[in-house]
C-alpha cells in the first residue's frame, strides 16, 4: 500500500495557481494587443486623414475649413496619445503577468520534484514488496515439490 505525497494539497494548490496566472496572462496578452489594434488604427486614420487635408490645401481652402481639419488631427493625436500611454500601460501589465506566471510555474516545479522523488521511492516499495511475495511463492511451490517427492 502506498503512501500518499505529503505536500500534494501543497502542489495542487500552486498548480491551480500557476493555471490561473495563465489564464490571466493570456487575457494580459489579447488587451496589449487590441490595444495595439486601437493604436495603429488611429494612426492610419490620421495619416489618410491628414492626406485628404494636404490635398484640400493644395486645392485651396477656407480658413475655418482649415481650422476644422487643424482641430480635428489635434484631436486624433490627443488620443493617438492616450492609446500610446494605455499600450504601454497595458505592456507593463503583460510584463508583470508574465512575471506572476513564471513565480507560480517555479512553486510548482519546487514541489513537483520532490514529488518525483516520492513516487519513485512508492514504486521501488513496491516492486521490493512484489518481488518479496514471488519469492514467497517460488518458495513455497519448491518446498511443496520437494514434499510431494516430486522433481
Amino acid at each position: 500500500m502506498s503512501h500518499p505525497f505529503p505536500l500534494r494539497p501543497l502542489l495542487e494548490l500552486s498548480q491551480t495557481r500557476m493555471d490561473e496566472a495563465a489564464r490571466r496572462l493570456g487575457e494580459l496578452i489579447a488587451s496589449e494587443q487590441e490595444g495595439t489594434r486601437k493604436l495603429e488604427l488611429l494612426q492610419n486614420y490620421r495619416d489618410e486623414y491628414e492626406s485628404r487635408f494636404h490635398e484640400a490645401a493644395r486645392n485651396g481652402i477656407s480658413p475655418d475649413e482649415w481650422r476644422n481639419f487643424s482641430a480635428f488631427i489635434g484631436r486624433i493625436d490627443e488620443a493617438i496619445g492616450l492609446q500610446k500611454a494605455d499600450v504601454d500601460r497595458s505592456r507593463l501589465m503583460t510584463i508583470a503577468g508574465q512575471n506572476a506566471w513564471i513565480t507560480q510555474r517555479n512553486k510548482v516545479k519546487a514541489f513537483d520534484t520532490p514529488q518525483k522523488r516520492h513516487e519513485l521511492g512508492e514504486a521501488r516499495k513496491e516492486a521490493r514488496i512484489e518481488q518479496r511475495q514471488s519469492d514467497e511463492h517460488s518458495a513455497k511451490r519448491y518446498l511443496l515439490r520437494d514434499e510431494t517427492g516430486e522433481s
